[in-house]
């Protein structure tokens, strides 16, 4: 697996271009602010990572409990293309922080 910085920058990307390309396409504030906002605490975690400082970890699980708890709902409800890729993209998130995150705490 790749490190835990280069994972965060690559989903922070993606989040990030996947609410301006929202934006762009239908003119949806919520799209643009909550991928921009997503994408910013990944990054911001990659960059801690990435200087050893404290949170990088924990910023990157943040991103993805926040993108979980707002994709996953609607996949199940809507079963459409992008809230099911995004749910996917949360889940990578949780499960490579997630074990980050577990393998410092013990």
């Amino acid at each position: 697996m790749a490190n835990l910085d280069t994972i965060a920058f690559i989903l922070g990307a993606l989040t990030a271009g996947g609410g301006l390309t929202g934006y762009i396409r239908t003119g949806s504030v919520p799209s643009v602010a909550a991928g921009t906002t997503v994408g910013a605490l990944y990054i911001l975690g990659a960059l801690r990572l990435r200087a050893r400082s404290p949170y990088g970890v924990e910023l990157g699980l943040l991103a993805s409990l926040v993108l979980a708890g707002s994709s996953i709902p609607r996949a199940l409800k809507t079963g459409k293309p992008l809230p099911i890729g995004l749910s996917v993209l949360a889940s990578f998130g949780l499960l490579a922080f997630g074990s980050g995150w577990s393998g410092r705490v013990r």
